[in-house]
């Protein structure tokens, strides 16, 4: 089972600035989204640290892993590569006065044949397209989710609410943080976006399952999810990665 992949940022129709960064290595199928937050470029600044660091260390490791490394390694090693990437961001955050309080949302995913292990960290989510379905893979850590839970608000509630941007976990703000990683089954066909609140805020599931079903190449897709959520106000900068799963009996 092989991949493709497409990735964009956008800085949307208010901001000035964009915080979102993405980074890819598609030989060894490794895929990282981040919505940084800070005063000034800090957030930039910490969500591009997340995804280079992590990108580069991750990417090295399983290269010289291959194929012979487990599930558990694998998620060993995320875990480890995170914990790494938030020891860097959380040392200059406290070293540079200019960084003070900067910290990131986090997606991670190694896509493996048959597989996918998925980190993420803070509100920033995974979501699967198979069959013409969506479901988002990742529970959001947020207040909000967490009224949600304790059934404080309703889903249609909390489309609404005002404290939307509030994370109970980010990457970088305090000195360890735990990346929540869970394995899914990936079918041939199937089509994996990761992205920031930029494009879930903007659009509810329905509508990106809509935008989605429109389109087969991957950046056609793309590039109409964030055309959109600019549409639909860009009130954020918007990432998003596109992962599909191609099996040997697929034409493409």
């Amino acid at each position: 089972m092989n991949f493709e992949f497409y990735s964009q940022t956008d800085t949307g129709r208010i901001r000035s600035n964009n915080e979102d960064s993405v980074a890819l290595d598609e030989s060894c199928a490794v895929a990282v989204l981040a919505d940084g937050m800070g005063g000034y470029a800090a957030g930039e600044v910490a969500s591009g640290m997340a995804c280079d660091f992590i990108k580069a260390e991750l990417g090295r490791w399983l290269h010289e892993a291959s194929t012979a490394a487990s599930d558990a390694d694998v998620k060993r090693a995320m875990d480890i590569c995170v914990d790494n990437a938030n020891q860097a961001i959380f040392s200059a955050a406290n070293s540079n006065p200019t960084y003070a309080g900067m910290g990131t949302t986090l997606v991670l995913g190694v896509f493996r044949s048959g597989r996918l292990l998925m980190g993420h960290i803070g509100d920033s989510r995974g979501y699967r397209w198979r069959n013409g379905v969506l479901q988002q893979i990742t529970k959001d850590h947020s207040l909000l989710q967490e009224q949600i839970d304790a059934g404080m608000l309703t889903p249609e509630q909390a489309q609404f609410a005002a404290n939307k941007n509030l994370v109970t976990r980010a990457l970088g703000v305090e000195d360890m943080v735990l990346l929540e990683t869970h394995q899914h089954d990936v079918q041939s066909g199937d089509v994996y976006l990761m992205c920031s609140d930029g494009l879930s805020d903007m659009l509810r599931d329905a509508q990106i399952a809509e935008v989605m079903a429109a389109h087969s190449r991957l950046s056609d897709m793309g590039e109409a999810l964030v055309a959109a959520a600019n549409e639909a106000g860009g009130r954020d900068n918007i990432a998003v990665v596109l992962a599909r799963a191609v099996g040997p009996s697929d034409p493409s």
